[in-house]
């Protein structure tokens, strides 16, 4: 039955699992309406829904208002959803790729990533067909002109990157610094002509960071034309969500030109530090910079 609205819940199963890297392990999800499965493109965010042993997934309410009845059920027996990048979609085939990241087991997302088996089912909350002009999930909106482009962002903001990195025209020109947990995760992100990959995997979990915000740092340095600093407005991160993508009121870029844009997503500490610098320090406008605080280290976040 073809979908009506914009975005909508898709029950699939695992169709394969291949793991990519150390880190990077790809879930091919089949389902039988997933032809309506929509993809407008670049970072398009979804939302997973796993079951766990004590709540099956018919437990998810999945109507207009999902997410207050959600939040009105019992914490305890909810089942949790994580936010994550189409990588592929083939309709025809009625298959969708997503990759995730693999780790040590701290949470009922890891845990499922770690266990899941061909035929496991889930939830994915996603665009359908029927999207139309709906942009909400993309958060990746250059302006139509730009000289350079910066992505930058961890191991979780990576699936992300690979896309724009695909859909971008090969005239594109830019650089992307990423930081990895293994150095076999070098190899996950695919080339672009026009992009310099300045990816390195961390020593251990207490250097973290240590790669991303000084090799962000230089990049912009590069990048970016003098400017002048502008103060921004902090966000405490342990109460607050930092994520600040800049728009029209219709949902497209906030410019139309702009020297450097830049996206960047990541755990939170390091995308607060990385904008600060930025915006105060470098001066670049806040018009052109999205920041995507993914997720707090030492917090789940559904």
């Amino acid at each position: 039955m073809a979908r009506t609205d914009p975005y909508d819940f898709f029950r699939v199963r695992v169709g394969a699992i291949a793991d990519l890297t150390p880190s990077f392990r790809r879930f091919t999800f089949v389902g039988d309406d997933l032809e309506f499965y929509g993809d407008p493109g670049y970072d398009q965010r979804i939302k997973v829904v796993f079951p766990t042993p004590g709540t099956p997934l018919d437990a998810m309410p999945t109507g207009d208002d999902w997410y207050e009845q959600w939040r009105q059920q019992d914490e305890s027996t909810r089942l949790p959803f994580r936010t994550y990048t189409t990588r592929a979609v083939r309709r025809e085939q009625r298959e969708v790729d997503v990759d995730m990241v693999a780790h040590d087991v701290v949470g009922p997302a890891s845990a499922w990533i770690a266990q899941a088996r061909v035929g496991d089912e889930v939830l994915i909350l996603a665009p359908t067909t029927s999207h139309g002009d709906v942009s909400f999930g993309i958060d990746f909106v250059p302006p139509k002109r730009s000289d350079a482009i910066l992505l930058a962002g961890d191991e979780t903001a990576a699936p992300a990157i690979a896309v724009i990195l695909e859909q971008l025209p090969p005239e594109a020109r830019g650089v992307v610094v990423l930081e990895v947990p293994h150095p076999d995760d070098l190899a996950y992100l695919p080339a672009h002509p026009g992009f310099r990959i300045e990816a390195a995997a961390r020593r251990d979990e207490a250097a973290r960071h240590d790669h991303l915000v000084p090799a962000v740092q230089a990049a912009a340095a590069a990048l970016a034309p003098a400017g002048t600093g502008a103060a921004v407005e902090e966000i405490d991160i342990d109460r607050e969500i930092l994520w600040e993508v800049p728009r029209t009121a219709k949902g497209g870029a906030a410019l139309k030109s702009a020297p450097l844009y830049s996206w960047m997503a990541g755990e939170a500490g390091a995308i607060k530090a990385l904008r600060r610098h930025l915006v105060t320090e470098v001066g670049v406008d806040r018009r052109a910079i999205a920041f995507m605080g993914y997720w707090r280290l030492g917090r789940a976040e559904n």
